[in-house]
């Protein structure tokens, strides 16, 4: 996958449609009004089917004010910014010990050590690097774009999930500091989530669990003070196969799909008081770029800037 793989935003796309499609983007649009926030927890996928262009432009708009990723995320996002690509083949790499031992990307072990000295996020000192030094990829990486809007975009990592692991300049303690810092970020967001969207893009066990955490630290919190965060919308963008009548609960533990986590933690439990979700089962080649020009022809409904709503998130 190269710089020249992702899609630019004016190439036709294939259109996706639902029948619930033009609720959600209601739903956006008057999160986006009351100046909640809209959250957009991702895998490294959409990166690496080229669709930065797309996220990037909905950042910069004022229509996602929260981008969560995984290590992965900001792997391909560092290697587009910087190199111009991000693909290697596993099955050649793996035989000869080589997989993920790419020289020019364990610099993300020395951001990460960076990052952990200076009490910062590991998302905020990736994107403010590629801002300042602008290598040639710059256009292209989500964390730049969120660093150049104000928006918070945070890493949410596994130990041992990621190539840069692997590395002899690794300092796991720094990883696990900045990551934390990153979780903390987002909890915070979590904790204006009521009024708000959250909106997860092919993460089946990242993305639900670091939510489900935050979402239980913030409804602690918010119980304590006489609060609640109770009505918000979630959707899920995936390709997985759900049955139609999903609504009516998870099936029993016996079945496989009791274990996707998106459907019991993001689309049931988490709306049960007062949320509303939806499941949009399609590639994110069609799904993202809908979004996209979905949002950007709905901006003459309303009167805030993505200014200002950068500001209020």
């Amino acid at each position: 996958m190269t710089a020249d793989d992702c899609l630019p935003l004016d190439e036709p796309a294939e259109p996706f449609e639902h029948p619930e499609w033009p609720d959600l983007i209601d739903r956006l649009v008057a999160a986006r009004q009351a100046g909640r926030p809209i959250v957009l927890m991702t895998g490294a996928h959409p990166i690496k089917l080229g669709l930065s262009p797309f996220i990037n432009d909905l950042i910069a708009r004022g229509w996602i004010t929260h981008v969560a990723t995984n290590g992965a995320g900001v792997i391909h996002d560092f290697e587009l910014a910087y190199f111009g690509g991000s693909t290697e083949s596993v099955a050649r790499y793996i035989r000869e010990g080589q997989f993920g031992l790419w020289q020019e990307t364990a610099r993300l072990n020395d951001l990460a050590r960076s990052a952990a000295a200076a009490g910062d996020g590991l998302g905020e000192t990736v994107g403010r690097t590629i801002v300042e030094e602008s290598p040639p990829g710059r256009h292209l990486s989500v964390a730049a774009a969120a660093y150049r809007a104000g928006v918070p975009l945070t890493c949410h990592v596994g130990i041992g999930n990621d190539i840069v692991h692997e590395h002899p300049n690794c300092d796991g303690g720094a990883w696990g500091t900045a990551s934390y810092t990153d979780f903390l970020i987002f909890a915070a967001t979590v904790e204006r989530l009521e009024g708000g969207a959250f909106l997860n893009v092919g993460t089946a066990v990242m993305g639900p669990e670091v939510y489900l955490k935050a979402l239980a630290m913030a409804r602690n919190v918010a119980h304590q003070q006489g609060g609640e965060i109770r009505r918000f919308t979630t959707a899920v963008f995936d390709l997985a196969d759900l049955p139609p009548d999903w609504r009516r609960g998870t099936p029993g533990k016996d079945h496989p799909q009791y274990y996707y986590r998106p459907w019991k933690t993001i689309l049931e439990r988490t709306v049960a008081d007062g949320g509303t979700s939806f499941f949009f089962r399609g590639d994110h080649r069609r799904t993202i770029p809908t979004l996209w020009r979905d949002l950007v022809r709905r901006e003459s409904s309303f009167s805030a800037s993505p200014e200002s709503a950068n500001e209020s998130s």
